[in-house]
């Protein structure tokens, strides 16, 4: 197993937030990479070591409610300003003017919003697996509930009394057996059609969650894992000690970004890298489509007979064209 650096604090946006940091202080511009969920900074070991080992300076936080950085009570407190208001907090702590900010899964969420809200930090972005997409027509939690119905994972998570955090709090390692392994390989299927906020996934995909976890029996699960025991363990050891409550949080304030994102320009204007990844059925390559409108300076990049966790999945192919493509770009 991949061994990461210390584990270091900052103190950032009132809260203290762990980080784990790599490479030489004096390269510019640091890469920040921003985890998913539910997920934390080890989920970029792979990427921590060759980057900083390509003499690139990285940075791996566990962000708001994960792992080793504190977990506020309020929901209101994991809304997007918050999350955003951290990255840049934590900049400050290491005196970092400008930084690439490479994000998965709701990381790359985070990281898109990053040049939107505080351009003056952002040097380029990187996605991974999640696209930037214009702003929804509508709520995207009612635009959830009437293509996907009420048992759709984000919808779900929007009412605390259905215990969803119960739920994967109850059953850590069943979470992870489940979640962290490779796709089945796919039928042919019809397109995934245009991605709402971000979701591309088909309206026949199974997106209950918290059921298929309760239900789920790792005797009869054909996938190939994709974590070794000791890195299973790592997941498993630290949300058994924090819980989900935070990570679900996040999702908790979708409605309130997108009400508070009526009057933003949703054009990114930084370098950015689109990496995409063939097989991933929530975040398919095709929700990227048309991202060219609003990213103008981009490159995407397709990890073929890759799912949802590609920087671990794929760890070589990722590492290596980030590398390249911030050296293409930054000298």
């Amino acid at each position: 197993m991949i061994e990461m650096p210390p584990l270091q604090f900052a103190q950032t946006n009132g809260i203290r937030m762990g980080y784990y940091e790599a490479g030489p202080q004096t390269d510019t511009p640091a890469v920040i990479l921003c985890h998913g969920w539910p997920e934390i900074a080890f989920s970029w070991r792979h990427q921590i070591k060759a980057l900083s080992e390509a003499g690139i300076r990285v940075i791996a936080p566990d962000q708001r409610g994960y792992g080793a950085t504190d977990r506020p009570e309020a929901v209101e407190d994991y809304d997007i300003e918050h999350l955003t208001g951290d990255l840049v907090g934590l900049l400050d702590h290491l005196k970092i003017d400008k930084a690439i900010f490479v994000g998965h899964d709701w990381g790359g969420f985070i990281v898109w919003q990053m040049p939107l809200r505080h351009i003056d930090r952002v040097a380029g972005v990187v996605g991974v697996n999640t696209p930037h997409s214009p702003r929804a027509p509508a709520d995207p939690i009612e635009l959830f509930r009437k293509r996907f119905g009420d048992s759709m994972y984000i919808v779900q998570f929007q009412d605390p009394a259905r215990e969803p955090d119960k739920i994967f709090g109850s059953r850590v390692e069943q979470t992870f057996d489940a979640f962290m392994r490779k796709p089945l390989p796919r039928k042919d299927e019809a397109p995934a059609g245009p991605p709402t906020a971000g979701v591309g996934a088909s309206p026949k995909t199974n997106l209950a969650f918290p059921q298929m976890i309760a239900g789920y029996d790792v005797k009869y699960d054909p996938r190939t894992p994709i974590l070794s025991p000791e890195e299973k363990k790592v997941f498993v050891d630290t949300f058994t000690k924090s819980g989900f409550t935070g990570g679900i949080n996040w999702y908790r304030n979708m409605s309130r970004n997108w009400r508070n994102s009526e009057d933003l320009d949703h054009t990114v204007r930084v370098p950015s890298l689109m990496i995409m990844a063939e097989n991933d059925a929530v975040l398919p390559p095709s929700a990227a489509d048309g991202m060219e409108k609003i990213v103008p300076d981009l490159e995407k990049y397709l990890v073929r007979d890759s799912g949802h966790w590609t920087q671990q999945e794929k760890p070589d192919e990722v590492s290596a064209k980030i590398i390249e493509w911030r050296k293409k770009r930054f000298g």
